[in-house]
């Protein structure tokens, strides 16, 4: 992956890795570095102000192992662009490479081992200004922080956010940057991290930025009767594929598929439910629905309200 951060941004070139994790413990965040026993390596860093955010470039040139037991007050997202870099975190363990981003929360414990080759770019954002862009956009956080649900991600799964990471890196490099635009880019930054990744706050309502589920909920309970995709509610949404099963995970604890087949149940035990429904038979009301296999939709229907559709019929007709 090309470098991000350009020359204007260079603070150590070939430099000690300690003065570098000096540096790193003032700006960017507490931690610790042990280096190898053996080789010299050097290290290089760019770092610069950016509105709320800070940027940093970095690479350590040896196999250093950083720890830290919590950022405390700041999140980081990590972006790795070359070699390879060991995490370990609550029982978990990955090997990051060029292209995955990790995302250590405030009180994550850090514990990073990079490669000779290794070199990422570091974005540190605020807890503060996170909870800040949780407010404007009238979402709920917990009393307790915002935490988000996964430290591992895909750049390339997250729709839109490499671009956004390329805009600012080169607005930062620009001459001509002005705070303003800094600002603005930070709160974008903010709410994309918050409407794309799973967390513990509450969206409710969305603002624009983020599909309303409600709409989406609407548009299938409308068009029950029919087959409805999950590309077809994504391309509705204006969402990524990983975005609408995030989304169906938050608003309602489950797949998008077994909320339509949910719901398709539900209407169907309304109607049978119905003194005044015309039901001719299960049959046919059933395959109206799209259950082509009719020993499957008994015992689906059973399993949700624990009973078989024709005894829902015979209470009620």
């Amino acid at each position: 992956m090309e470098r991000l951060l350009n020359e204007k941004s260079r603070i150590f070139e070939h430099a000690d890795p300690h003065a570098v994790s000096d540096y790193v413990n003032q700006h960017v965040g507490a931690h610790c570095i042990q280096l190898p026993r053996t080789g010299s390596p050097q290290a290089s860093l760019s770092h610069c102000k950016f509105g709320k955010l800070d940027l940093c470039q970095i690479s350590y040139g040896g196999s250093v192992h950083v720890t830290s037991p919590a950022l405390e007050t700041i999140y980081h997202l990590q972006l790795l662009q070359r070699g390879h870099c060991l995490w370990r975190g609550r029982g978990q363990e990955h090997y990051f490479t060029p292209g995955e981003l990790l995302l250590i929360n405030p009180d994550d414990p850090v514990d990073l081992t990079y490669s000779e080759d290794c070199e990422k770019l570091i974005v540190k954002l605020p807890a503060s200004f996170l909870e800040k862009a949780c407010s404007e956009n009238q979402w709920q956080a917990p009393a307790e922080g915002i935490r988000f649900g996964s430290n591992r991600y895909a750049l390339s799964e997250l729709d839109g956010f490499g671009s956004l990471l390329g805009l600012i890196c080169q607005e930062a490099g620009s001459e001509q940057s002005i705070p303003q635009i800094q600002e603005q880019y930070s709160r974008i930054i903010a709410s994309k991290l918050l409407c794309s990744l799973a967390s513990n706050i509450r969206r409710d309502p969305f603002g624009d930025s983020c599909p309303s589920f409600g709409r989406i909920a609407d548009y299938i309970d409308e068009h029950l009767k029919r087959d409805i995709s999950v590309e077809q509610l994504a391309e509705l949404a204006n969402m990524s594929l990983r975005s609408l099963y995030l989304l169906f995970e938050r608003k309602v604890g489950t797949t998008p598929k077994s909320y339509i087949r949910q719901r398709k149940l539900e209407q169907i035990h309304g109607r049978l439910s119905d003194p005044s429904a015309k039901v001719r038979n299960i049959t046919e009301i059933a395959m109206d629905y799209g259950f082509m296999h009719l020993g499957r939709f008994s015992e689906s229907y059973k399993s949700t309200f624990g009973e078989l559709p024709s005894d829902t019929l015979r209470r009620h007709h």
